[in-house]
């Protein structure tokens, strides 16, 4: 009986030689510093306290220009839709007023980082009477709102 050569160390060396140079080297990680989960608790605070007070400036300096803010609407005997507004949306809301009418004691921004990892975070507000669960991204230097994912409280 002939022996038979094991080709497997050179066939997964020749595959990892090949993903490495198909997908280039890593980047090195960045490490989550303090400085970036304040600046990411900030913006998050720039864009709820924002609202709640009319700030236009604020909710603009929190969002990326291309966000979406997406809630999944649903109406007792109709489809569920998905309904979302986009960044100048919500800057022309805020600075028509925002959440200013709303009485003090539904306002609340309970901010909490869920993940921080490279240049993207995780973050869920409990704002009163509605949750969001956002991405915020790293873009050129500044951390700012590209994804919000919201939905009422229930009522109880």
């Amino acid at each position: 009986m002939k022996p038979r050569i094991a080709l497997l160390p050179t066939a997964t060396a020749a595959l990892s030689l090949f993903l490495l140079a198909a997908l280039g080297t890593p980047d090195v990680a960045r490490a989550q510093t303090a400085a970036d989960s304040a600046a990411i608790r900030a913006t998050a605070l720039d864009y709820i306290e924002g609202f709640y007070t009319g700030d236009a400036v604020r909710m603009e300096r929190a969002l990326h220009t291309d966000l979406k803010k997406r809630i999944v609407e649903r109406k007792p005997g109709e489809a569920e839709t998905l309904q979302e507004m986009t960044a100048d949306q919500l800057i022309q809301m805020t600075a028509g007023g925002g959440g200013k009418q709303m009485p003090d004691e539904q306002k609340r921004s309970d901010v909490t980082i869920l993940d921080i990892y490279g240049g993207m975070a995780s973050v869920k507000i409990v704002a009163g009477i509605w949750v969001d669960y956002m991405h915020i991204a790293q873009v050129d230097g500044e951390w700012k709102i590209v994804n919000v994912l919201w939905e009422m409280s229930p009522r109880g």
